[in-house]
Protein backbone atom coordinates (compact mmCIF):
# COMPACT_ATOMS: atom_id res chain seq x y z
CA UNK A 1 0.00 0.00 0.00
CA UNK A 2 2.69 2.51 0.78
CA UNK A 3 4.59 1.80 -2.40
CA UNK A 4 1.54 2.41 -4.35
CA UNK A 5 0.99 5.28 -2.46
CA UNK A 6 4.91 6.73 -3.16
CA UNK A 7 4.52 5.86 -6.76
CA UNK A 8 1.21 8.19 -6.86
CA UNK A 9 2.75 11.32 -5.37
CA UNK A 10 5.46 10.44 -7.77
CA UNK A 11 3.17 10.69 -10.53
CA UNK A 12 1.53 13.65 -9.26
CA UNK A 13 5.01 15.30 -8.73
CA UNK A 14 5.88 15.17 -12.48
CA UNK A 15 2.28 16.12 -13.93
CA UNK A 16 2.77 18.80 -11.91
CA UNK A 17 5.93 19.64 -12.44
CA UNK A 18 5.36 19.69 -16.37
CA UNK A 19 1.65 22.24 -15.46
CA UNK A 20 3.53 25.06 -13.15
CA UNK A 21 7.08 24.72 -15.43
CA UNK A 22 4.27 25.60 -18.42
CA UNK A 23 1.61 27.82 -16.80
CA UNK A 24 2.95 28.81 -13.54
CA UNK A 25 1.05 28.52 -9.88
CA UNK A 26 -2.16 30.77 -11.49
CA UNK A 27 -2.31 29.50 -14.94
CA UNK A 28 -2.16 25.63 -13.05
CA UNK A 29 -4.84 23.74 -13.69
CA UNK A 30 -5.30 20.89 -10.62
CA UNK A 31 -7.98 19.14 -13.10
CA UNK A 32 -5.29 19.02 -15.37
CA UNK A 33 -2.87 17.65 -13.04
CA UNK A 34 -4.72 14.82 -12.00
CA UNK A 35 -5.72 13.98 -15.37
CA UNK A 36 -2.29 13.71 -16.59
CA UNK A 37 -1.08 11.90 -13.57
CA UNK A 38 -4.45 9.70 -14.06
CA UNK A 39 -5.53 10.29 -10.29
CA UNK A 40 -8.43 11.75 -8.57
CA UNK A 41 -8.12 15.34 -7.78
CA UNK A 42 -9.49 14.67 -4.20
CA UNK A 43 -6.17 12.75 -4.20
CA UNK A 44 -4.04 15.82 -4.89
CA UNK A 45 -5.73 17.91 -2.19
CA UNK A 46 -5.03 14.79 0.69
CA UNK A 47 -1.22 14.53 -0.67
CA UNK A 48 -0.41 17.86 -0.68
CA UNK A 49 -3.35 20.13 0.35
CA UNK A 50 -4.12 23.55 -1.82
CA UNK A 51 -2.52 23.85 -5.28
CA UNK A 52 0.05 26.33 -3.05
CA UNK A 53 1.52 23.61 -1.27
CA UNK A 54 1.64 21.37 -4.45
CA UNK A 55 3.87 23.92 -6.26
CA UNK A 56 5.98 24.00 -3.42
CA UNK A 57 6.40 20.04 -3.06
CA UNK A 58 7.68 20.42 -6.74
CA UNK A 59 9.79 23.37 -6.22
CA UNK A 60 11.57 21.37 -3.13
CA UNK A 61 12.09 19.08 -5.40
CA UNK A 62 13.55 20.29 -8.04
CA UNK A 63 15.95 22.41 -6.15
CA UNK A 64 16.86 19.08 -3.92
CA UNK A 65 17.50 16.95 -7.11
CA UNK A 66 19.74 19.78 -8.72
CA UNK A 67 21.77 20.33 -5.25
CA UNK A 68 22.59 16.73 -5.17
CA UNK A 69 23.15 16.55 -9.54
CA UNK A 70 25.77 18.97 -9.36
CA UNK A 71 27.85 19.30 -6.43
CA UNK A 72 29.78 22.74 -5.58
CA UNK A 73 33.53 22.31 -5.81
CA UNK A 74 35.01 26.12 -5.29
CA UNK A 75 38.43 24.69 -6.58
CA UNK A 76 36.62 23.56 -10.06
CA UNK A 77 34.52 26.51 -10.92
CA UNK A 78 34.52 25.65 -14.53
CA UNK A 79 33.46 21.97 -13.64
CA UNK A 80 30.28 22.91 -11.52
CA UNK A 81 29.35 25.53 -14.57
CA UNK A 82 29.95 22.77 -17.25
CA UNK A 83 27.76 20.01 -14.55
CA UNK A 84 25.33 22.96 -14.29
CA UNK A 85 24.56 23.70 -17.94
CA UNK A 86 24.47 19.84 -18.12
CA UNK A 87 21.70 19.49 -15.72
CA UNK A 88 19.42 22.42 -16.74
CA UNK A 89 19.65 20.92 -20.41
CA UNK A 90 18.76 17.40 -18.72
CA UNK A 91 16.02 19.03 -16.72
CA UNK A 92 14.56 22.41 -18.47
CA UNK A 93 12.03 23.10 -16.02
CA UNK A 94 13.84 23.61 -13.20
CA UNK A 95 14.95 27.64 -14.81
CA UNK A 96 11.14 27.80 -15.34
CA UNK A 97 9.80 26.51 -11.91
CA UNK A 98 12.25 29.17 -10.77
CA UNK A 99 11.28 32.18 -12.49
CA UNK A 100 7.43 31.30 -12.08
CA UNK A 101 8.39 31.15 -7.83
CA UNK A 102 10.06 34.58 -8.11
CA UNK A 103 7.18 36.20 -10.06
CA UNK A 104 4.11 34.82 -8.49
CA UNK A 105 5.43 34.00 -4.77
CA UNK A 106 7.82 37.04 -4.63
CA UNK A 107 8.34 37.59 -0.29
CA UNK A 108 8.06 33.65 -0.39
CA UNK A 109 10.85 32.39 1.80
CA UNK A 110 13.80 30.29 0.03
CA UNK A 111 13.97 26.91 0.76
CA UNK A 112 16.32 26.21 3.52
CA UNK A 113 18.25 23.49 1.90
CA UNK A 114 18.71 26.26 -0.73
CA UNK A 115 20.18 28.77 2.08
CA UNK A 116 22.22 26.20 3.75
CA UNK A 117 23.97 25.51 0.70
CA UNK A 118 24.29 29.34 -0.44
CA UNK A 119 25.63 29.77 2.25
CA UNK A 120 28.45 26.42 2.47
CA UNK A 121 29.05 27.71 -1.32
CA UNK A 122 30.23 30.78 -0.69
CA UNK A 123 31.99 30.11 2.77
CA UNK A 124 34.40 27.22 0.23
CA UNK A 125 34.40 29.98 -2.62
CA UNK A 126 36.10 32.52 -0.03
CA UNK A 127 38.35 30.18 1.33
CA UNK A 128 39.41 29.18 -2.17
CA UNK A 129 40.24 32.59 -2.89
CA UNK A 130 42.17 32.73 0.16
CA UNK A 131 43.77 30.15 -0.31
CA UNK A 132 44.84 31.75 -4.02
CA UNK A 133 42.79 29.03 -6.23
CA UNK A 134 40.66 31.72 -7.89
CA UNK A 135 40.58 35.18 -8.07
CA UNK A 136 39.68 37.00 -5.38
CA UNK A 137 38.81 40.27 -7.04
CA UNK A 138 35.20 39.78 -6.67
CA UNK A 139 33.34 39.08 -3.71
CA UNK A 140 32.08 35.74 -3.38
CA UNK A 141 28.49 36.37 -3.70
CA UNK A 142 29.39 38.31 -6.97
CA UNK A 143 31.15 36.00 -8.16
CA UNK A 144 28.89 32.89 -7.38
CA UNK A 145 25.56 34.72 -8.91
CA UNK A 146 28.64 35.23 -12.30
CA UNK A 147 29.21 31.55 -12.60
CA UNK A 148 25.46 30.55 -11.90
CA UNK A 149 24.57 33.06 -14.51
CA UNK A 150 27.01 31.98 -17.41
CA UNK A 151 26.02 27.82 -16.27
CA UNK A 152 22.23 29.07 -17.19
CA UNK A 153 23.27 30.54 -20.42
CA UNK A 154 21.52 29.42 -23.39
CA UNK A 155 18.62 27.50 -20.89
CA UNK A 156 15.29 28.83 -21.94
CA UNK A 157 13.42 26.73 -19.17
CA UNK A 158 10.96 25.25 -21.81
CA UNK A 159 9.20 22.37 -20.54
CA UNK A 160 9.81 20.58 -23.90
CA UNK A 161 13.66 20.27 -23.30
CA UNK A 162 14.62 22.24 -26.06
CA UNK A 163 16.87 24.90 -26.19
CA UNK A 164 17.25 28.00 -29.02
CA UNK A 165 19.70 25.87 -30.87
CA UNK A 166 19.54 21.99 -30.21
CA UNK A 167 21.24 21.06 -32.51
CA UNK A 168 24.33 18.51 -30.41
CA UNK A 169 27.42 20.46 -31.84
CA UNK A 170 26.13 23.89 -31.06
CA UNK A 171 25.38 22.52 -27.95
CA UNK A 172 28.62 21.56 -27.09
CA UNK A 173 30.09 25.05 -28.53
CA UNK A 174 27.72 26.57 -26.03
CA UNK A 175 28.95 24.13 -23.07
CA UNK A 176 32.47 25.03 -23.88
CA UNK A 177 31.61 28.49 -24.02
CA UNK A 178 30.30 28.62 -20.21
CA UNK A 179 33.28 26.54 -19.05
CA UNK A 180 36.01 28.51 -20.99
CA UNK A 181 33.87 31.96 -19.82
CA UNK A 182 33.89 30.38 -16.33
CA UNK A 183 37.93 28.98 -15.70
CA UNK A 184 38.83 32.82 -17.44
CA UNK A 185 36.38 34.83 -14.87
CA UNK A 186 37.81 32.61 -11.94
CA UNK A 187 41.54 32.05 -12.54
CA UNK A 188 44.17 33.71 -10.12
CA UNK A 189 46.04 36.39 -12.13
CA UNK A 190 49.91 35.23 -13.17
CA UNK A 191 51.87 34.82 -10.25
CA UNK A 192 49.18 33.75 -7.56
CA UNK A 193 48.24 30.39 -8.85
CA UNK A 194 48.54 28.12 -5.47
CA UNK A 195 50.84 25.48 -6.01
Amino acid sequence: MARKSEDTKARVLAAATREFASYGIAGARVDRIAATASVNKNLLYIYFGNKEQLFEAVHDAAVTKLLDAAPFDPYDLPGYAGALFDYYRAHPHLLRLARWRSLEQPGAQPLRLAVEATKAKLEALAKAQADGAVDAGLPPHVLLTLVLGLAATWSDGSPEATMPDDDPETVSIHRHAVVVSVGRLTRPPAGRLSA
